[in-house]
């Protein structure tokens, strides 16, 4: 892909360095030139001095024909005009957006852009990790309000039917893996001793499913 990082701080330096790494071609706009600096020497993608909205800066970066664009300055007002100068006036078909108050986020979700705010994800990542410890999320989505747990079922569960363990939007299980090998849940599965279950699971309902799969030890 053709990816153009507008914000060539930590963020958006480290998010190009992998992607060249992986053979894509990247081109970073910031409008300090000492920005650079945070680049590897031999960077094999290309740096340009300019504000990430400005016309003139994203088209000497080749915006007209970018894949993929990615706002992570430092401010959200930048971040959300250039986003939507790349998403509207030019048609990338990918824009995403980062932002440093999760307050921000209504706006981009009513101009379709996808968001990730640092804070809300920090948050939700570290309160997982103090009281769900055991519930180590394989994937997160958005913001991490969605995510896929897996969990070996306690034996209390065995001969229960999978389907049984749904909760309506907030917990469901997508996956089962038995003696090594993968299946879909369906109506009339039994829970077996040893099944590791994949939940796809509302990050406000970890609680509630770490509930259920610790009544067995009464915790």
């Amino acid at each position: 892909m053709r990816v153009i990082i507008a914000g060539c701080g930590r963020v958006g330096a480290t998010l190009g360095a992998q992607l060249v790494a992986e053979g894509h071609d990247v081109r970073l706009v910031d409008r300090q030139p000492k920005a650079q600096k945070r680049l590897a020497p031999g960077f094999p993608g290309t740096f340009h001095i300019g504000n990430g909205f400005s016309r003139s800066a994203l088209e000497t970066a080749g915006i007209a024909h970018a894949d993929a664009f990615v706002a992570v300055t430092s401010g959200d007002n930048s971040n959300i005009v250039s986003a939507r100068t790349a998403k509207e006036a030019y048609r990338v078909p990918i824009v995403l957006a980062r932002i440093h108050d999760p307050r921000s986020a209504d706006i981009y979700r009513e101009l379709g852009i996808p968001t990730i705010s640092s804070v809300r994800w920090a948050v939700n990542r570290i309160h997982q990790m103090l009281l769900h410890r055991h519930l180590t999320p394989e994937v997160s989505f958005g913001n991490g309000e969605t995510l896929l747990v897996r969990s070996q079922l306690p034996s209390y569960l065995s001969g229960r039917q999978i389907t049984e363990f749904d909760i309506d939007g907030e917990i469901r299980v997508v996956e089962i893996t038995r003696a090594g090998r993968s299946l879909l849940p369906a109506h009339g599965v039994l829970a077996e001793p040893g099944d590791l279950v994949t939940f796809s699971v509302a990050a406000t309902a970890l609680g509630r499913l770490s509930g259920f799969l610790d009544k067995e030890l009464g915790t």
